[in-house]
């Protein structure tokens, strides 16, 4: 990377790596949408029991500190397969490894549908969330498979996936539960999760050129801490990531209260359909990848940055009507996405060969954002209400903006350095 390390000659990504694609492998915009779409449903999993919380908890007996359960072990889960599986991706056949994830996330559902008791249940959701992760397998996937000049358009389109399985999750699981029972819901995503499985495991490369030896993987996880300690870029890149989501999970963890109560006093139903008007701003975002390609990230994050914190001003009129709110929602996830699209596409392009580590890696830093945002907007609201949680929420923009202008813009590899640099594992 230029103004950091020395630049050598770039190499096929697959040449020497034994999770390396063909890279003969053609990415056409068919491929990559079904990227998203596995993106979407995977993710979508981790999301699905909010709604459904007090069904659940009704029908299984459940006291309602263990039904507030199901949702953290879910969320532990996903941290824990951040950490310890996505980097598998980088030492072992990623087509597998997908196939193979969704699979056992098939079966992590069907336990869940099925489940006869809490205990089983809860086994059940942390498994779910633990090998929903295979999300982020299929982004470093699509980013290596992806020429360097459109990796940032490709990366877009496919996060755009995972967002929208975010926000759509509520409202598909609640219409499903009220049409047909919480049991369903899970029932009809292990049956679109199989599906899933045997479309990919045709569609996808595998692996070409001579395998290296592979990571141990005691090495592979500490390589994996490593990239932290080495790379500006990576660290700088994570927290902008810890700050955006931990703004979009204040606002995401909390809308419901006020929206519940007078005077909109609206159902679940049509609380859960707000994340449709949400999903306008996701996917308006993808232009971020464009622009990544264009060599404008450093540009791109800023007005991003910006345009989150003003989002919170709409926002804070949610009580008064809800046009602010569209109009809030619709720029925050926009702006979100943006800096989302915008990270992964730098920090993939920093070692290619260790995307999966990269990626994994910089997603911990999200979890712990997301989960950060949630804790406090809940405890804030019931303290001090609605205002105090859009304060709450701009001032993680604002230190995200102030970053920006302290940072100045990173020696990231551009459009025309597209060069490859040696991992702390050896690897390029």
């Amino acid at each position: 990377m230029a103004g950091e390390c020395g630049v050598v000659a770039r190499r096929p990504e697959s040449e020497g790596d034994g999770a390396g694609p063909d890279t003969a492998f053609a990415l056409s915009r068919g491929v990559v949408v079904l990227f998203a779409v596995a993106c979407a449903a995977a993710v979508a999993n981790v999301y699905f029991s909010q709604p459904l919380l007090v069904t659940m908890g009704d029908d299984l007996a459940m006291s309602p500190a263990l039904v507030g359960s199901v949702v953290t072990l879910t969320h532990v889960g996903y941290g824990l397969g951040l950490f310890f599986l996505v980097p598998l991706g980088d030492v072992v056949d990623r087509r597998r490894l997908v196939v193979a994830q969704l699979l056992l996330l098939v079966a992590a559902l069907a336990v869940v549908a099925a489940a006869p008791t809490a205990a089983v249940l809860l086994a059940g959701m942390a498994a779910t969330g633990l090998l929903a992760v295979v999300t982020q397998t299929l982004v470093a996937f699509a980013a290596s498979l992806a020429a360097p000049a459109e990796r940032g358009r490709v990366v877009g389109l496919v996060t755009s996936g995972v967002v929208v399985g975010i926000l759509l999750a509520r409202t598909a699981s609640g219409l499903i539960a009220d049409l047909a029972g919480w049991r369903t819901v899970y029932l009809a995503s292990a049956a679109l999760t199989a599906l899933l499985a045997l479309v990919l495991h045709r569609v996808l490369p595998r692996p070409s050129g001579t395998p290296s030896a592979p990571l141990r993987y005691g090495r592979l996880l500490r390589s994996t801490v490593a990239l932290f300690a080495q790379e500006r870029l990576l660290r700088l890149r994570a927290l902008y990531g810890l700050l955006v989501f931990a703004s979009f999970s204040t606002l995401w963890s909390s809308v419901a209260l006020p929206l519940s109560e007078a005077p909109h006093s609206l159902s679940h139903s049509a609380i859960g359909a707000l994340g449709l008007v949400g999903v306008v701003g996701a996917l308006a975002a993808t232009a971020a990848g464009r622009l990544n390609d264009r060599g404008h990230s450093h540009r791109t994050t800023g007005v991003a940055l910006a345009l989150l914190a003003v989002s919170w001003l709409p926002l804070a009129f949610t009580r008064s009507s809800l046009w602010p709110l569209f109009v809030g929602v619709v720029l925050l996830d926009l702006a979100v996405q943006a800096v989302h699209v915008t990270n992964q596409a730098l920090i993939y392009a920093l070692h290619p060969a260790a995307g999966s580590r990269l990626i994994g890696g910089y997603m911990v830093c999200y979890a712990i954002g997301s989960a950060t945002g949630a804790i406090a907007a809940t405890a804030l609201y019931t303290a001090a209400g609605w205002g105090a949680v859009c304060v709450l929420g701009a001032a993680f923009s604002g230190i995200g903006l102030a970053l920006w202008a302290f940072a100045g813009p990173e020696a990231g590899p551009g459009p025309a350095t597209r060069g490859v640099r040696r991992a702390p594992d050896g690897t390029e």
